[in-house]
């Protein structure tokens, strides 16, 4: 079972105005010892920002302006990225990975949590269950039971084409987290023994 954001989000979430002063950030960042907090929305429809401690040191500090003349929303993110509860802890360390970000809210219609490396790191089950020895063992089985199902209904079977689909998704999958192209694909080794196969899938669109 793969874990999901929403299993090691922190649900306590602390907010605040973007007409707030940077000093007032500061403040509730320090008394909460909190790297970031989130910008409230204005209405319904409206984002959520971040504001991190770097935004702060980086866009205030390194210019030496006055914190309490500094509004929140001058130098805030927003829109910022948000998470999917049901997204898995994976996907979101890939996000995180690919945008260079360290922490995200949780919303699925409401803001639910906040989650970051520090959950994902501490909170995350990547020691114990790497996700490449899961997906390994899982191209395995799907490889042996396309196998099974294109000796049963042959090789040029609706069933067989469809079977190594899902070994070619899991293998895409576990190419895509090892950032590298494979060589050859299970159904490519597949269609050298049975050159038949080939046709089978493709399909008519």
């Amino acid at each position: 079972m793969m874990l999901k954001a929403k299993d090691i989000m922190t649900t306590e979430v602390v907010t605040i105005k973007g007409s707030a002063t940077v000093a007032e950030a500061v403040k509730q960042m320090n008394d909460m010892c909190l790297r970031a907090l989130l910008v409230e929305r204005r209405y319904e429809q409206d984002a959520f920002g971040i504001i991190t401690e770097t935004d702060i040191v980086y866009k205030v500090t390194a210019y030496g302006k006055d914190p309490t003349q500094v509004r929140v929303c001058e130098i805030m993110t927003k829109p910022c990225i948000a998470i999917n509860p049901d997204l898995g802890v994976e996907y979101v360390a890939r996000l995180f990975a690919q945008t260079g970000i360290r922490r995200a809210p949780v919303i699925h219609d409401k803001l639910l949590g906040i989650i970051s490396v520090t959950d994902i790191i501490s909170k995350g089950d990547f020691v114990e269950n790497p996700k490449g020895i899961l997906l390994k063992e899982r191209i395995e089985q799907a490889i042996e039971e396309a196998r099974a199902t294109c000796s049963e209904k042959g090789a040029t079977s609706k069933e067989c084409a469809a079977a190594w689909d899902i070994v070619e998704e899991l293998q895409a999958e576990a190419s895509h987290q090892k950032a590298e192209r494979l060589e050859k694909t299970a159904f490519d080794l597949y269609c050298e023994e049975n050159p038949d196969a080939v046709e089978a899938r493709v399909y008519d669109t």
